[in-house]
């Protein structure tokens, strides 16, 4: 999974049947922080997350392993959204 931040949404008026319903969502890697510092993914939204939130998401077939995207030609899957990120004892991040 990487750690992103929601940057935009994406509407496509038409997609492959199977993506109807789906919300999709631009996210770009960042650090621990909330600081960009990677690419940028088209994610479908499996978990409500909304714009400027940190979230995890996962790419490749590994997106495609939660309810909302199971059997869907999706290549990356917003799976959770970050309440809290610590490291060696330090918050780093809070939502």
């Amino acid at each position: 999974m990487v750690l992103g931040k929601v940057i935009g949404t994406l509407v496509a008026s038409r997609k492959e049947p199977t993506l109807e319903g789906l919300k999709l969502l631009v996210v770009r890697a960042c650090d621990v922080d909330g600081n960009p510092n990677g690419g940028i993914a088209v994610a479908v939204d499996a978990v409500g997350a909304g714009l400027g939130e940190v979230v995890l998401y996962a790419s490749g077939s590994s997106a495609r392993q939660t309810q909302v995207t199971q059997n869907r030609p999706v290549d990356a899957t917003i799976m959770a959204i970050v309440d809290q990120v610590s490291v060696d004892g330090e918050t780093r991040y809070v939502k």
